[in-house]
This record gives C-alpha cells, structure tokens and sequence, in this order.
C-alpha cells in the first residue's frame, strides 16, 4: 500500500510517495520516492498578489507529472495541499480549478493555522520525553508556523506571514515580526526550558553544513556562527564555494535569521532537526483518515 503527499509551497512543490510499512498499531511508512521541484511561486504571489500565466504553466506540468508517478507508483491514496503563496494569490481559486480539469489532480488551498496542523501531525517530539516543553518552528518560503507542547499537551500555535522567499522580496512587515514575538514570549514565558524541532528544507540543510551527528541537537550558538559564516560569502560564492543548489543558496541566510530570531524570542537552547516537514505530516493524516 502507498501514500502519496503533494506540498505547493512557495518555494518549492514536493511530492513525497511513501509506502506503508506496519499496518498494526502505530501504523508507520517507509519513504520511497521524494522529489523536489524550485517553482517559486511566492516571488509572483507576494509581490503582484497574483501567479503567473508562466508560473502556472509550469506548475500545471510538474502536476500533470506527479500524477503520472503516481499512478506508476500504484498510489493507493494522495493529498495535495498549497500553502502561503496560494493563499494570498488572488487567482489562486483559478488555478485549483485548472490544475484539476489538467492534471487530474484534487488541490486544497490550506490556511496557516491548517498548515501549522499538518505540520506537527509527524508528532516527532513522541521520539523524545512526551513531557518536556517543545516548540515546532516550521520555516517556509511565506510564512513560519509555530506549535508550542507542554507536557504532550498543545498550549499554542501559529502561523506568521513571515518567510525566507517574502523577506528575500521586501514584503516582510515589522508589525508581524512584532505579532510573532508577542506570541512567543506571551506562552512561553513561564516555562524554564524549551526545545526546538525545526522542519523545513532549509533548517535541515543547515544542520547538515553544521557536521552535526544524526539525532543528535543543533545548538542556538553554533546556528548563529552558522549564519554569520554563511553571511560571509557572497551569493556566487555561497553557490561555487560552498557547493549550495542555486534555489537553496539565497534562502538559507533568511531562513538562518527567523530561526535565530525564533529560538532567542524563546529562549531556545537546542534545536532537533528530523527530517520531516509538511508532506510527512500529509501522511500521516491520510494514515489517521484511513487506519482509524
């Protein structure tokens, strides 16, 4: 039996087809096939409020291929879901409509709280003691989402147009890096030591420049001599040097800087980065839909 999960993000669209593994309790999935595809839809979205006729093209074609995987991959059930820069493209409605009658493929435009949800659905702090304090920080291309735990127990989550493809353009607001920090220090405050869980293609691309062992923390200082190092270097160089992907070389220092920025509003000491983001977090809720 294989799943498949379809993420939109305004960065990059990732389709991640999973077999599953244990079908008793809990049931759990084998990742199989992942692929990653640097559309960058959020450059359109946060700047015209609107996707391009080129953008859409090419998104309608990385559909029309996904479905055709999936339908070689023998995907027994898929969901699809576009996030921030979908959600503030005015035709954004227009494009679920063509990606279905094109692609053949169902779209569901998710709101940031939605987004936040399906993020933590991976419950990797459960990997960890159940009873300490965590904090998810999920950074994408338009928006972060935040999900505090206490005690297995969800206190707050959030989600804050705020992203690495958004600063990148200027259409970051200091009223919402404003509204984030209140969140934070507002319910997180009164607890003594809280953890980081950091998702995202560019948290864990950092944990892996930082030579830090698998399972093992990544630490707030080394994550700021991190980005101070990476800072150092120019955008060519970041790319020749340092042997970054082109889509993955500018993004990285906005993303270092909400993760700092996150982690010091919080008083984050360490931060774990499992490999798992949003299209695990669709698995597992067509897990939960279909095992109940």
């Amino acid at each position: 039996m294989r799943y498949a999960a379809i993420d939109i993000g305004s960065n990059a669209i990732r389709l991640l087809i999973a077999d599953i593994a244990d079908t008793s309790s809990p049931v759990t999935f084998k990742k199989n096939t992942l692929i990653r595809v640097p559309l960058r839809l959020g450059d359109d979205a946060f700047i015209d409020k609107k996707i391009s006729g080129k953008k859409i093209d090419n998104l309608i074609k990385t559909m029309r291929s996904f479905r055709d995987l999936m339908d070689v991959f023998d995907v027994t059930a898929y969901r699809a879901c576009a996030t921030s820069a979908m959600r503030e493209a005015v035709n954004g409605p227009d494009i679920v409509a063509s990606v279905k009658e094109k692609a053949g493929i169902n779209l569901e435009i998710v709101g940031g709280q939605r987004e936040a949800n399906i993020i933590y659905a991976s419950h990797f702090e459960e990997k960890l003691d159940k009873k300490k304090n965590y904090l998810y920080i999920d950074v994408g291309g338009g928006s972060t989402e935040l999900s505090f735990f206490s005690d297995n127990v969800l206190i707050a989550s959030q989600s804050f147009n705020i992203g690495t493809i958004r600063i990148l353009d200027n259409q970051d607001k200091a009223e919402t890096w404003k509204e984030m920090e209140r969140f934070l220090i507002t319910n997180t405050k009164s607890y003594k030591e809280i953890i980081g869980i950091g998702t995202g293609g560019n948290i864990n691309k950092l944990f892996k420049l930082a030579e830090e062992k698998e399972g093992k923390p990544l630490a707030f200082s080394k994550l700021k001599s991190l980005h101070h190092h990476l800072s150092s270097y120019s955008l060519k160089d970041r790319i020749q040097v340092l042997g970054l992907n082109q889509d993955r070389a500018d993004v990285i220092i906005p993303a270092a800087l909400i993760f700092i920025t996150v982690m010091k509003w919080a008083n984050v000491k360490n931060i774990y980065v499992p490999k798992v983001g949003m299209v695990d977090g669709i698995i597992q809720l067509l897990i939960e839909g279909n095992f109940k």
